[in-house]
């Protein structure tokens, strides 16, 4: 843990005084971001009782943008790649954690139980007439798949997949553009809902892929736009389904939202309309003129006869094998964490790039303003202020809610839809959490270190677990005091502790003879490496 003590200089400061400092700061941050360190850190004050004196400790932002920080993004990143190395290739089954209690979901189309009331909604199980059954399998409780035999050689494998999903079409795109070829005949609506609701759909595959491969299948998932601003997911898999099996569920896939309708035609209190008011007595939402209370959402889905959206997958869908230790799967691990540090609207292929020079700048941007105007206005789920601008309370309101002005991220416009996670990790992917991968990765450092003779940082000496002799916590963390440090004195003693930390590492490592296995060469947790099978 990095401690320092640093004071301002109290003589008057002047032009030149201000730029020397402003100087000081920008090689601070260029010299940490060269070498991996945080640029936005928080600092704390901790006194010890024992002593008397006073540290300064920098503690990491722990930012998962590059934008923001790009030396705790760039580690976020290579802890993710990380976590996918080790669950991906495994030919051991992991330590599942304990499966979470099912709660209902109103979003599903299966039967609801609210209670013994005589109104409740039950909706039918069947699936929608127009969608295709999907495949049976018996059920098996692992998760790595099946092996195969080369029969010329004898040796077995075990494979894993790369898969692509994607939406469907909303229009014609201008070939290498994104752009719509008639802006006026594209469904900016369908795809704002689908983009709202990809998470779900993607759930809803992933819940019948198990059901369809015949073993518990894991993932590890990153969410991106596409340059047409269309959510697709990349996933490694572990195990292999064949083709057609892959095909054949995401044909069938489908999330159909059961909520009111949320059309133009049912907009209530548009944005220059006086918005409804919150009554504190009853807990609900009233109409500003005649006072009547706005139907509640149990009311609003009490008789719905079809779904408001249903989202499906495009036909696009791109499934490629891949084994453990091989260059091409190390690619995919690269290429599946690669934005993860980027926000999502640095991610889009704006013009600009050599395929689309020639659409002006102007014209991708009145494309994303299009989508966004339906983004930010349409709901995002049960609980979002939006249906307030369709006359409907969401579900569970609370007081300052606005239609049309949903506080969740999906609606901003450098995301689009894209608001919730960009990882997604299904349970027994590693059987760790992305804490214990962490600790995993600094036992690894610390046992390097041990084994060369090292001495090591005591991570708990500043912990306030410690105490005095008469039982009292000896360190006290606080806020600092204002004008007890700069941002040159904290980078650099950041800067400085990272490279006495690595020249400690690199010397442990040299002393040992070999790099040591573990997470921090981000070295995937495969114990075989399975060599490709003969033509």
């Amino acid at each position: 843990m990095v401690t320092f003590t640093s004071t301002l200089d109290s003589r008057p400061t002047g032009l030149g005084v201000d730029d020397a400092a402003r100087q000081a700061r920008e090689l601070a941050r260029s010299a940490a971001e060269a070498n991996g360190v945080c640029t936005s850190p928080i600092v704390r004050a901790v006194h010890d009782r024992e002593t008397g004196v006073s540290h300064l400790v920098p503690i990491p932002c722990g930012s998962t943008r590059e934008s923001k920080c790009k030396g705790c993004a760039d580690k976020a990143r290579r802890l993710r790649m990380h976590q996918c190395r080790e669950g991906w290739h495994r030919d051991v089954e992991p330590d599942l954690p304990p499966a979470p209690e099912k709660t209902p979901d109103e979003d599903d189309d299966e039967p609801e139980n609210d209670g013994p009331a005589p109104d409740r909604a039950v909706r039918s199980t069947r699936r929608l007439p127009d969608v295709p059954d999907l495949p049976k399998q018996d059920m098996n409780p692992g998760t790595i798949g099946r092996t195969f035999t080369d029969p010329k050689t004898g040796q077995r494998f075990r494979p894993s997949m790369f898969l692509t999903l994607t939406l469907g079409s909303y229009g014609r795109i201008k070939p290498g553009t994104g752009v719509p070829t008639n802006p006026d005949r594209y469904d900016y609506r369908t795809a704002a809902l689908d983009a709202l609701m990809f998470s779900r759909v993607v759930d809803r595959f992933m819940q019948n892929l198990r059901r369809c491969a015949g073993y518990n299948v894991q993932y590890f998932a990153a969410v991106e736009p596409q340059r047409r601003l269309a959510p697709h997911l990349h996933a490694a898999i572990r195990g292999t389904i064949p083709r057609a099996i892959v095909k054949q569920v995401a044909a069938a896939t489908y999330f159909a939202a059961w909520w009111p309708s949320c059309t133009d035609a049912d907009v209530v209190y548009s944005d220059r309309a006086e918005p409804p008011v919150w009554d504190e007595d009853t807990l609900s939402y009233r109409d500003p003129h005649t006072g009547r209370a706005l139907p509640t959402w149990k009311e609003a889905t009490a008789r719905l006869e079809d779904p408001a959206h249903v989202v499906r997958l495009g036909k696009q869908v791109d499934v490629k094998g891949l084994l453990g230790g091989t260059p091409d799967s190390d690619r995919a691990v690269r290429y599946l964490c690669k934005y993860l540090t980027k926000s999502i609207a640095s991610t889009y292929a704006a013009p600009g790039d050599d395929s689309a020079d020639d659409v002006p700048a102007s014209d991708y941007d009145r494309h994303i303003d299009r989508l966004h105007a339906h983004v930010r206005v349409l709901p995002c789920g049960p609980s979002c202020a939006n249906w307030l601008r369709y006359g409907v309370q969401p579900k569970n309101p609370t007081p300052g809610l606005q239609p049309g002005a949903c506080l969740s991220p999906a609606h901003d416009r450098e995301n689009l839809g894209l608001g919730g996670r960009r990882v997604l990790v299904s349970r027994g992917w590693s059987g760790k959490t992305l804490t214990q991968h962490r600790a995993d990765r600094a036992a690894v450092v610390r046992q390097a270190l041990e084994a060369a003779g090292i001495e090591h940082d005591d991570a708990d000496r500043l912990s306030t677990t410690q105490e005095t002799a008469d039982g009292r916590a000896r360190y006290v963390w606080r806020e600092p005091e204002a004008g007890t440090y700069t941002y040159a004195a904290v980078i650099t003693a950041s800067l400085q502790e990272q490279l006495r930390r690595r020249g400690q590492y690199d010397a442990a490592k040299q002393a040992l003879g070999a790099s040591p296995p573990g997470p921090v060469d981000n070295r995937s947790a495969t114990a075989a490496t399975p060599a490709a099978p003969a033509a």
